[in-house]
């Protein structure tokens, strides 16, 4: 199962990662692809404790919803709502420049990467080992570059 915690899965998201333009259209959804990646800046800055992340957990998120969307091979569902402060036209780090923001989820990529500390909880699934958010991290970033055909 493809994680960060392998270099060439790593490799080959910031690949699919480049041919990311600011003109990419979605397959789905309703955020640009500028909207994309602060999106996903913002969710390496909650898994790093950088950004506030609001709880919207249950046992059953915790437990049974974790295990299928981290280790049950199938691609995730479209259109599940994300938490305020991840969605760029609520709470979330507005786009501003499309090379600098592009150059900063880099930064953050290779932080959250190589971090050695314990990872701030996830605001559904809760507190995630470091394997779990190596996969998730993983997926999430796999999702919506799917969603820009990247």
């Amino acid at each position: 199962m493809k994680t960060l915690s392998n270099p060439r899965d790593r490799n080959e998201l910031l690949v699919r990662f480049a041919n990311v333009r600011a003109d990419s259209q979605p397959r789905w959804g309703a955020m640009s692809a500028h909207q994309m990646i602060c999106h996903l800046s913002d969710s390496f800055r909650g898994s790093l404790g950088e950004k506030y992340v609001s709880p919207a957990t249950s046992l059953f998120k915790r437990t049974l919803l974790k295990w299928v969307a981290l280790w049950v091979p199938l691609r995730w569902p479209y259109g599940i709502k994300t938490l305020p402060e991840m969605d760029q036209q609520q709470g979330g780090t507005p786009p501003l420049e499309f090379a600098s923001d592009s150059e900063k989820f880099c930064v953050l990529f290779e932080r959250f990467c190589s971090s050695e500390n314990e990872f701030a909880p996830h605001g559904m699934f809760g507190q995630m080992s470091r394997s779990e958010r190596m996969r998730h991290a993983y997926l999430h970033i796999d999702h919506h570059l799917r969603q820009f055909g990247a």
